[in-house]
């Protein structure tokens, strides 16, 4: 994968998660912009659901920004990791937003959601959550 402008990161990590998403049969659609409240919008079997996409750059990165405080109720989260560093596929991890919520290591100032805590069965390509 070519070297991503860092302000790139979370657009690509957008596109990629709305390709998975039509590659499973749901129909998406994307808010672009920096100042916007959800990032997809997906369905599917006239079924609706929001989606927060957090994307990293490459694993060195550790973790993804976030602060408890920003974590929407009924929203889902896909934390992507874009593998830059191994010219490979990304990485997905799937939360709902009570998973997210307790994912985040809050500090005074910052929070982040450690790579290392979602790298497990529970969240690693857990495309089914969306479908409950």
């Amino acid at each position: 994968m070519a070297e991503i402008p860092r302000n790139n990161t979370g657009l690509s990590g957008e596109y990629f998660v709305a390709a998975e998403l039509y590659r499973r049969g749901w129909s998406v659609g994307m808010t672009i912009g920096n100042a916007k409240a959800v990032d997809l919008f997906a369905e599917k079997d006239n079924r609706r659901i929001s989606i927060q996409v957090k994307a990293i750059y490459k694993k060195k990165n550790v973790g993804w920004p976030m602060m408890k405080i920003a974590v929407k109720k009924d929203c889902f989260y896909i934390f992507v990791n874009l593998n830059a560093d191994k010219m490979g596929m990304p990485d997905y991890f799937i939360c709902t937003s009570e998973e997210a919520k307790s994912k985040v290591k809050q500090y005074e100032t910052r929070g982040i959601v450690d790579l290392t805590t979602l790298n497990n069965e529970d969240f690693r390509n857990r495309w089914d959550k969306l479908n409950v």
